[in-house]
C-alpha cells in the first residue's frame, strides 16, 4: 500500500473508522492454537519446542511436525 495517494489513504482511514470489521471467533487464532498444542505437552517438551521454534524462526507446529516426520522415517526404515 506504499503507492497509495493521499486521497486513497484518507478514504481508507474513513472506511475503517466508520466500519467495524467482521471477526470470526468460531475458529481459534494462531496463538490460541499454539497455546492449546503446547498445553498437551509436559513442561520440558513444551520448553524445548518453544526454544527450538524461537532459535529456528519457525512455529511450534512446524517443530512438532518435523519431529513427527523424523520419527516416521526412522520407524519406516
Amino acid at each position: 500500500m506504499a503507492d497509495m495517494t493521499d486521497e486513497e489513504y484518507d478514504a481508507l482511514d474513513e472506511l475503517w473508522t466508520k466500519t467495524t470489521p467482521k471477526v470470526n471467533f468460531s475458529r481459534p487464532g494462531i496463538f490460541a492454537r499454539q497455546r492449546i498444542l503446547l498445553e498437551c505437552l509436559d513442561d520440558i517438551s513444551a520448553d524445548y519446542v518453544r526454544n527450538h521454534a524461537k532459535i529456528t524462526h519457525k512455529t511450534p507446529e512446524e517443530i512438532i511436525c518435523e519431529i513427527v516426520y523424523e520419527r516416521a522415517v526412522v520407524s519406516a526404515s
